[in-house]
């Protein structure tokens, strides 16, 4: 299972921005955005075998929206 710290280079699977939330699944893995990561939590959180959430670095990182 990949736990490596999400980076710049990793990309949300549906619109290609950066990607904080890894999805682990049965067979492969999904990438998403912080945005992404909350629209589909209902989808994935039934049939993901790990989700790694590193959205708290938003905060951390571009500060308050």
């Amino acid at each position: 299972m990949t736990t490596e710290p999400l980076t710049a280079a990793d990309r949300c699977d549906r619109c290609g921005a950066q990607a904080y939330v890894r999805v682990v699944l049965p067979v492969g893995e999904l990438l998403f955005c912080g945005h992404h990561g909350r629209a589909h939590a209902a989808a994935y959180s039934g049939v993901a075998k790990h989700v790694q959430d590193e959205t708290d670095r938003l905060l951390a990182e571009h500060g308050k929206a």
